[in-house]
């Protein structure tokens, strides 16, 4: 009997040092709102995510080579997608352990390594300056004491890079990994005279220029010139009603995502009726979250095309 309950303590400690990757639609408790791993990459066992920020179109800055007399040698700034995920650690595991566990997965996702540097060798405060982070206390680096991983690979014809910065805070162990998928910047406007043409088409028009902040219901400026050609659209057609229905894709629960489209749609007819002057009663709103998918939620491109705003006609 002493002996199986060794094995089994053995397993358990073997279980918590090693990486395990969990499903990208699962979040874990003590996760920020709305965040969840990169799929294929997981998270080091035990830790939580402190900060979560998606963009679909973004810039990152990622070192691949070491700093030489407080200077950067061979800087790239990357554009595309980029996911930023900031994790943090129970005391126990070495800043080393957990960089260990995110370059082998990075490793056996296909990224080669381009650069894997601790404190000294990388170039010590200046490196990390020259870094994108997430804000404290979402992220914390100690310019002192941390390792750094950057790689790159090839995939159906697009370059991802992955970076990953470990460092600690009060003996826990803190960890941003980046994901940058290159592409270029989709055109999201969408004219009045498009929009009017998709409602008489088809009876509703998807928009993807109106921004939100992550997991809220707060308009982003970059929304206005997306709303100024709604609200042109109806200054043309004094007769036109419309309905403005809020979509997401299927990362969390579903009466989540159905009340955060619902707040979404209503956000853009309060922002129509206020800056705009749209009578309110032409404009109805309705979130059916992630019930009329127009791409694969099992992919990065099918969820971006899964969030949207819709103009629909009654």
């Amino acid at each position: 009997m002493t002996f199986r309950l060794g094995a089994l303590a053995q397993l358990t400690l073997i279980a918590a040092l090693i990486c395990h990757t969990v499903s990208p639609a699962t979040a874990q408790p003590g996760d920020v709102a709305g965040a969840r791993d990169f799929p294929g990459i997981g998270r080091f066992a035990g830790s939580v995510i402190t900060g979560y920020v998606a963009k679909d179109f973004d810039a990152m800055r990622l070192q691949a080579a070491p700093f030489k007399d407080g200077k950067a040698t061979d800087e790239r700034r990357l554009e595309g997608r980029i996911t930023r995920i900031a994790y943090r650690t129970m005391p126990g595991p070495s800043i080393l352990e957990v960089s260990r566990n995110f370059e082998n997965q990075l490793a056996k996702a296909g990224f080669e390594t381009l650069l894997a540097c601790d404190t000294d060798a990388c170039g010590a405060i200046p490196f990390t300056e020259a870094i994108d982070v997430l804000p404290v206390p979402q992220m914390w680096v100690d310019g002192f004491d941390y390792r750094y991983f950057a790689g790159r690979k090839a995939a159906d014809g697009r370059e991802i890079y992955a970076s990953v910065l470990v460092s600690q805070n009060n003996q826990q162990i803190t960890a941003q990994l980046t994901i940058a998928e290159l592409g270029a910047m989709q055109n999201k406007m969408v004219s009045a005279a498009e929009m009017a043409k998709g409602l008489g088409d088809k009876g509703h028009i998807a928009l993807y220029g109106i921004y939100f902040d992550t997991d809220k219901a707060t308009m982003k400026p970059e929304s206005r010139p997306t709303l100024e050609q709604i609200a042109q659209l109806l200054a043309g057609q004094p007769q036109l009603n419309v309905f403005i229905v809020g979509h997401t894709d299927s990362q969390g629960s579903y009466d989540y995502n159905l009340d955060l489209s619902r707040r979404r749609a209503e956000a853009v007819a309060a922002e129509l009726a206020r800056s705009y002057r749209i009578a309110p009663a032409r404009l109805r709103s309705a979130g059916v979250g992630l019930l009329a998918p127009v791409g694969s939620n099992a992919t990065d491109v099918g969820r971006a095309l899964n969030r949207r705003v819709e103009l629909v006609a009654p």
